[in-house]
């Protein structure tokens, strides 16, 4: 298999920045002014989320469908199963779990002005993320009571829920696996998304997998997007992109009740162009390079922006006494929180993610060869 698609880890690093700025709205900024106003009122990038699971559905089919496949024994099934599980758990849970701590920790100890919640709503919530039904607990949550400020859990729960079905949906569906994902995506599509089913929304995964599964076959090569070989033509259709599925998530239609739909097709859009990982996106130089070290620590920034946030302004009220920041102190915030931020993600990248992924591949490897 192919290793890292520079392409993808580009759009890793766009689906994350724009949780993060979206995010900031409420968790970090609690301030109003008219330019904030218009901005997020055009600007929705909890889309951004979709792009991961589009994302995320195409990294792991693009690994897992050819191993079983090529795993003709009810031996080789197991080992190939159980090894790119422990692959998955070593991957993920640890950066989660101890983030899921450093929370409760702040929760008790760090958390003057309050801004953290609880400290039985944050041990509700470590539970539901350790026990992986937070997407199930933010549903219910949702405007209803405070969740904790590990909210962003949801999402994590539901891909962990994907990668412990998806060996069992490919063995069962066999040679049926593609229609199983076509109808998985067309019965959501004009779906009315309450809170329950949008935190069980799984078109834009279905849809990461079968572009996994075209990507075997010569058409998806013969079919390549090479009118974006201009860089302006893949920047064009980059942004125009990623500007329909924002708005498409914003308060402008927000009576649309097919727009998560169209969203998750945007979301698939991107990863086709990028799976061809020959710089249709149009991103080069120094930006690309940027966007690659951040898509690379997506996971890290993902897990540790709320924190920092919440963090920032625990310090801001220890030191002023006050949790109403002014507008005036915006610029204050959003570096302070830029360099926390960066600092914390690089250190969970270098000594929890990388070694602790490592660790995890080498007893998948174990399993696979015994």
């Amino acid at each position: 298999m192919k290793g890292r698609i520079g392409d993808i880890e580009i759009l890793r690093g766009i689906a994350v920045l724009m949780v993060v700025v979206h995010h900031a709205h409420g968790n970090l900024i609690t301030w109003s002014t008219p330019a904030l106003e218009r901005f997020y009122s055009f600007f929705a990038g909890w889309s951004g989320v979709d792009l991961f699971f589009a994302i995320s559905g195409f990294v792991i089919a693009r690994d897992l469908v050819p191993r079983l496949q090529n795993a003709h024994s009810k031996t080789s099934i197991k080992s190939v199963v159980f090894s790119f599980w422990m692959r998955r758990a070593w991957r993920l849970l640890p950066s989660a779990w101890l983030w899921l701590l450093i929370i409760l920790l702040a929760a008790a100890v760090f958390n003057e002005s309050g801004v953290f919640g609880s400290i039985r709503t944050n041990l509700e919530a470590t539970v539901a993320g350790v026990l992986q039904f937070a997407n199930v607990r933010f549903a219910q949550s949702f405007m209803n009571w405070p969740y904790g400020a590990s909210f962003v859990y949801w999402s994590l729960s539901l891909e962990e829920q994907f990668y412990l079905l998806l060996p069992l949906l490919i063995l069962l569906s066999r040679r049926y696996l593609v229609y199983v994902l076509i109808a998985l995506v067309l019965a959501q599509f004009f779906l009315v998304r309450t809170p329950m089913l949008m935190v069980f929304r799984t078109d834009a995964i279905a849809l990461g997998v079968l572009i996994a599964l075209w990507s075997r076959h010569p058409s998806f090569q013969r079919l390549r997007p090479t009118f974006m070989s201009s860089r302006l033509a893949g920047l064009i259709i980059l942004g125009a992109t990623l500007t329909a599925m924002s708005l498409l998530g914003s308060s402008l239609f927000q009576d649309l009740s097919i727009k998560v739909g169209l969203i998750a097709l945007g979301a698939a859009l991107l990863v086709w162009i990028a799976a061809h990982d020959q710089g249709y996106l149009g991103v080069t130089g120094a930006l690309r390079t940027l966007l690659i070290w951040v898509g690379a620590r997506s996971y890290g920034i993902y897990l540790i922006h709320i924190p920092v946030y919440f963090v920032i302004r625990e310090t801001w009220y220890r030191l002023m006494g006050t949790t109403e920041p002014s507008p005036d102190n915006f610029w204050v915030f959003v570096i302070s929180a830029a360099v926390l931020m960066i600092g914390l993600c690089e250190i969970n990248y270098r000594f929890v993610e990388t070694p602790l992924r490592l660790r995890g591949k080498a007893i998948a490897e174990r399993i696979q060869n015994n």
